[in-house]
C-alpha cells in the first residue's frame, strides 16, 4: 500500500496533544495517526482478535426469542420502564 501527503486543518490543541502523544509511544505522529484512523474503521480487527481469542467462528449467540405485541409504541415503552422500574426495587 502506497502513502499519500495530505494537508488538513485541526484544533491546535488537538494537535499538540497528539505530538505529545506520539513523543510518549516513541513514533511519529504520521505513524500514530495511521495507528488511530486503523482502529476507527477497525481495520484489522478480524485478525486481532484471532490473535488473542483463537477461532471464534464456533460462538454462538444465545437468546430467546421476542413475540412481537401489537399496540402503540409509547404503551409497550412505558410497560418496559415499570417492569424494569419494578425488579430494580425488588432487589
Amino acid at each position: 500500500m502506497g502513502k499519500i501527503k495530505s494537508s488538513i486543518y485541526i484544533d491546535e490543541d488537538l494537535w499538540k496533544g497528539l505530538k505529545r502523544r506520539a513523543v510518549e509511544a516513541g513514533l511519529e505522529i504520521s505513524s500514530l495517526l495511521e495507528e488511530l484512523i486503523r482502529d476507527e474503521l477497525m481495520i484489522g480487527i478480524e485478525e486481532d482478535l484471532l490473535e488473542v481469542g483463537g477461532d471464534l467462528s464456533c460462538l454462538e449467540i444465545d437468546f430467546e426469542p421476542v413475540k412481537p405485541v401489537e399496540g402503540l409504541v409509547s404503551t409497550l415503552t412505558r410497560e418496559l420502564r415499570d417492569e424494569r422500574g419494578n425488579s430494580l426495587l425488588r432487589h
